[in-house]
């Protein structure tokens, strides 16, 4: 069992010839990033979910989830400025915990990039089937064999384009990113104006039908506030995106954190006035696990023409998150596959500066979960790994107050005390309030990759 607990600095000067990724990001590339990243899936169509499993509590499910994300951004970006490495939470962990580990937290984020991007491109399907059924698109082509399809054709389709354009470049698609961002603002905000004038507080009543903790029905359903939190924080998380860009960011210990917080403060205040706007018009029963709530609540509303606007535009914007978290899910591969706990063939450089082996590979794989599996298994599924990597971060910022008080920190985690246990143990809570099945196949999940790891990654590490 020697050496499963050795660190491993976070330096750039031992990594070989085509292994490293080239700066081209700055803060606002970052702040699109997280933006883009954060503002997707969850707030346009995981609200539906949470409105099932909460009533319209949902609006306070999204606040215990927004306070515990920022609880763990700001670690994150502690610990970003700090060591700025591509790997994130990862190369956190194999810096101050040590490589098996390490190993747990990578082999988590693997289970949480692939299942966010999976789950995105199945929320972008929920908007862009009902578009394209109209002009003929067969509707056994929209939904995966769970649901009476045959295969989510529109969420495979999207994998592969939004590959292609990191291929083809980061600071190219980064651009475009910050484009597509702004267009998914604007519906938001349109949503809101909207909706806002048919506030109904008749609407909030009763405020919470299913209690606060996690709790099963007589139909075998799980409802409850926590219930519901620990599903739409799905919708809070990407944040965490932005720190796996920290190699390829101009001016990391300044722009990380400008990136990680920011976006996290902006997203918050949108979701809030997007929730309540949502469970104040209508009653919560009318949207509930509908595939595309928002656009439903401005047609329950006789607003057909702004819920094709934001219909619209989300189909045009929600690929920003896919752009974001397949972003993250191969600089993550990349990065164990430099240290040689993947094939270090995967770890190969283009001409352009991407790393086009491992972005290919890892479409392939969410391409396949997308097309055939619903939404609400993939999202809890995603949350708990990514729960993993928040709790590890948050010990990481903690054992460093300890262990390094007086390194140099560009950013420090204000009552990082407070901040740190509130992240661990709010992490914690929701990890227990996923179902039962989440956490059965998350622990599975881990095991395989223990046994992948003693089998093959230990023994090829870098030393």
């Amino acid at each position: 069992m020697h050496g499963i607990f050795r660190r491993k600095a976070i330096d750039a000067s031992d990594r070989g010839a085509g292994q490293t990724l080239t700066p081209t990001l700055s803060w606002p590339h970052l702040m699109a990033l997280g933006v883009g990243a954060i503002v997707g899936t969850g707030i346009l169509t995981l609200i539906g979910v949470g409105a099932d499993r909460a009533g319209p509590a949902v609006i306070l499910s999204f606040v215990i989830a927004g306070a515990i994300c920022a609880c763990a951004a700001l670690a994150y970006a502690e610990m970003a400025t700090m060591m700025p490495a591509s790997g994130a939470a990862y190369s956190y962990s194999y810096a101050v915990l040590g490589e098996i580990i390490a190993w747990v937290v990578g082999w988590s984020l693997i289970l949480e990039y692939s299942l966010v991007v999976s789950t995105v491109a199945v929320g972008w399907s929920g908007y862009a089937a009902p578009l394209l059924t109209s002009i003929g698109f067969p509707a056994a082509l929209t939904q995966g064999p769970e649901l009476g399809g045959l295969v989510n054709v529109p969420a495979v389709g999207i994998i592969g384009v939004v590959a292609a354009l990191l291929i083809f470049g980061t600071r190219e698609s980064a651009t475009l990113n910050a484009l597509l961002v702004a267009v998914k603002l604007i519906a938001l905000t349109v949503f809101v104006v909207v909706t806002l004038p048919y506030f109904n507080a008749a609407n909030l009543e009763p405020f919470m039908p299913y209690g606060f903790p996690k709790s099963v029905d007589a139909a075998g359903a799980e409802r409850g506030v926590m219930a519901a939190a620990a599903i739409i924080f799905f919708a809070f998380y990407g944040f965490d995106a932005i720190s796996t860009a920290a190699e390829e960011t101009k001016n990391p210990a300044r722009d990380l954190a400008i990136g990680i917080v920011g976006s996290m403060v902006a997203c918050i205040i949108i979701y809030m006035l997007v929730a309540v706007a949502a469970v104040g018009a209508v009653s919560h029963t009318v949207f509930a696990n509908s595939a595309e709530p928002l656009a439903l609540v401005l047609r329950q509303l006789d607003r057909p023409e702004a819920a094709t606007f934001l219909a619209v535009s989300a189909v045009i914007a929600l690929p920003t998150v896919l752009l974001a978290f397949l972003f993250g899910q191969s600089r993550i591969f990349f990065t164990m596959a430099r240290d040689g706990l993947l094939p270090r063939s995967l770890a190969k450089i283009s001409s352009r500066g991407s790393p086009v082996r491992i972005t290919i590979f890892t479409a392939i794989i969410v391409a396949i979960i997308a097309g055939v599996l619903p939404i609400d298994q993939i999202a809890a599924l995603a949350n708990a790994g990514t729960l993993a990597a928040f709790i590890a971060v948050s010990v990481c910022m903690l054992v460093l107050r300890r262990r390094a008080p007086d390194a140099e920190r560009r950013f420090r985690a204000p009552l990082a005390w407070v901040v740190g246990p509130a992240a661990i143990l709010g992490c914690l809570y929701l990890f227990f309030s996923l179902p039962s099945q989440t956490q059965f196949w998350f622990l599975l999940w881990n095991i395989g990759g223990l046994a992948v790891y003693f089998a093959y990654a230990r023994r090829n590490a870098a030393d």
